[in-house]
């Protein structure tokens, strides 16, 4: 059969028609179809039979095989008025097949409100050529449903309120033209559900309040067109869902407030168009939600109030296009994006998640972690190998950034370090100076870390300097004034190392051959050995040098380091008190 034609026309001869399955048909019907310039371009034989034929035959209660058969007006609702049966009173069909059949209508091919029986219902390679389809409210029961290759010209399709069995059931490499596609309040069973390959047209796909139950459900390789595409409060069951290489239009892609489940679902590559995308408060109970290189086009992508919190969401190496990203308030175990260009403002100001990789992204917009209605629990943060030309928006404080990195489990002190120099850069660029210095604190230290780990891999005998010069750093660097960005820290430093060695003056002088002595006379000297301890330490100290206490014997040398570690200290709070001034 051929799906691509403009227009096409039936003509019905007294000609017997055998199908190769054995089936006789009374009449012949001689189907030529037509381009755009009204050339034919395929004629295609099938049997005929009547409406009134085929309702006798419903009549019979017996499986029915339209298969090969061209059938024009087949309606149940007419049936129903022939028969004197309630509009909504349910007809039953033990089974029924038509596949590579041609339906037809001047109304609708209805086949609503109709019960149909445990077999197979086959209506695969079939053509649904004119006039609304509709299975609103029919029943299927545990048979394979297939409709598979089935080409839908009108493209209004009515599968609403429709209760599927347990089987299987496959709308494999169907073809809808523009219209309607309406799956609303269906409820399918526990089968496979396959729509792989399958084209939707142009119009509207509604699956609002749909039912998947459990079993997989397989949206792979479809295609959907310029219309809504709405899965609007649709809930899944515990099978995997894949939209894998979807196309999707340009309409408006809605998944709010879907329930996942706890299957696994994959719209990795999937291509999203112009439309917005809304995963708004949709959940899952567990599992992984994957977008693995989907291209999200130019609308907005929201999963504001979206309830994963047993769920990873994997967007590693996707990519976003003009549209605005948000999580705010979501709830999610992690969430990556490694890998990504983020080129629009991204908003992770999410209610509770463990884990958020960033890393090897390149953002070149913002990043939003601050907090301002509700509290931003975040555990962990991975911004390792970003590349950061935006801007991130996140407070020391409040968003407790020191944990979000140190608490990685497996980054080393060198990556770790990295981390808090990007945002020791951030932090200076948006001008939060107190966070700035402590991210240079942070980056220092595991820098520090990084090289000592580094030195002794190279050489494991280097552990013997390698650890003192590394205690005598951190002592000197980070104890005495937290690398120059904390004057009262270098002043308090002062004061401490000052009394230290007023103290070791004091003991030497009690227990050793050496003193300090006055250098005016001793009826100058007034002072008791605790005050001359405390007062030559000070004028040493601040390199003053009155000249009218002086140390001999071998105090002179603890004196003269007295002086270097005074003038390196009293340097070091000029540093540091003029970058906090100058700022």
């Amino acid at each position: 059969m051929t799906s691509e034609y403009l227009d096409y026309k039936v003509e019905i001869i007294n000609k017997e028609f055998t199908t190769s399955d054995g089936i006789t048909y009374p009449q012949t019907a001689i189907i030529t179809f037509f381009d755009q310039n009204d050339k034919a371009t395929n004629t295609l034989e099938l049997g005929h039979l009547n409406t009134i034929e085929i309702y006798n035959l419903i009549d019979k209660k017996e499986f029915l095989n339209l298969d090969f058969c061209y059938i024009k007006n087949f309606s149940i609702t007419a049936y129903r008025r022939t028969r004197i049966i309630d509009k909504v009173g349910y007809v039953h069909l033990p089974g029924f097949s038509a596949k590579n059949s041609f339906f037809d209508s001047n109304f609708q091919i209805d086949f609503s409100y109709i019960e149909f029986g445990e077999k197979d219902l086959i209506f695969s390679n079939s053509y649904f050529a004119n006039g609304k389809l509709t299975f609103n409210h029919s029943k299927f029961n545990n048979g394979l449903v297939d409709f598979s290759y089935s080409f839908f010209y009108n493209g209004d399709v009515d599968f609403s309120n429709t209760v599927f069995g347990d089987g299987d059931i496959s709308f494999k490499n169907a073809i809808f033209k523009q219209g309607i596609k309406d799956f609303q309040y269906a409820d399918f069973g526990t089968g496979t559900k396959t729509f792989i390959n399958t084209d939707f047209g142009e119009g509207s796909v509604s699956f609002i309040n749909t039912n998947f139950n459990n079993g997989r459900v397989s949206f792979k390789v479809a295609r959907f067109g310029k219309g809504k595409v709405d899965f609007h409060f649709a809930k899944f069951g515990n099978g995997d869902i894949s939209f894998e290489q979807t196309e999707f239009g340009d309409g408006k892609i809605d998944f709010r407030t879907v329930e996942f489940n706890a299957g696994k679902v994959n719209f990795n590559r999937a291509e999203f168009g112009t439309g917005e995308v809304s995963f708004e408060a949709s959940q899952a109970t567990k599992g992984k939600i994957s977008f693995k290189r989907t291209n999200f086009g130019h609308g907005d992508l929201n999963f504001e109030l979206a309830e994963y919190e047993s769920s990873e969401m994997i967007f590693d190496k996707a990519i976003f296009g003009d549209g605005n990203v948000s999580f705010y308030n979501a709830k999610c175990k992690q969430l990556s994006f490694k890998s990504c260009h983020l080129n629009n403002y991204l908003d992770v100001r999410l209610y509770k998640c463990e884990y958020i990789y960033l890393s090897d992204t390149i953002v070149r917009d913002i990043i939003d972690f601050k907090p301002y209605d509700f509290d931003v629990d975040i555990d962990v943060v991975d911004f390792s190998g970003m590349r950061l030309i935006g801007r991130i928006y996140i407070d020391w404080k409040t968003n407790n950034v020191k944990q979000l990195i140190n608490s990685q489990p497996k980054s080393s002190h060198r990556v770790k370090s990295e981390q808090f120099r990007i945002l020791k850069e951030n932090f200076s660029v948006t001008g939060q100076y107190s966070d700035e210095d402590k991210s240079y604190i942070e980056f220092k230290r595991h820098e520090m870390k990084a090289d000592l780990q580094d030195e002794i891999e190279k050489n494991i005998f280097s552990s013997l300097w390698e650890y003192p010069w590394y205690y005598l750093k951190l002592i000197i660097f980070d104890k005495a004034g937290q690398y120059a960005t904390n004057p009262l820290r270098v002043m308090l430093s002062m004061v401490v190392t000052f009394i230290i060695f007023s103290l070791i003056y004091t003991v030497i002088l009690l227990i050793n051959n050496t003193g300090i002595v006055s250098g005016i006379g001793g009826e100058h000297d007034q002072l008791s050995l605790i005050g001359r301890s405390f007062y030559h330490s000070a004028i040493t100290f601040l390199t003053i040098g009155y000249g009218d206490f002086y140390p001999f014997g071998p105090i002179r040398w603890l004196s003269g380091i007295e002086g270097f570690v005074g003038l390196f200290l009293m340097s070091y709070f000029t540093v540091a008190f003029v970058r906090k001034i100058l700022r």
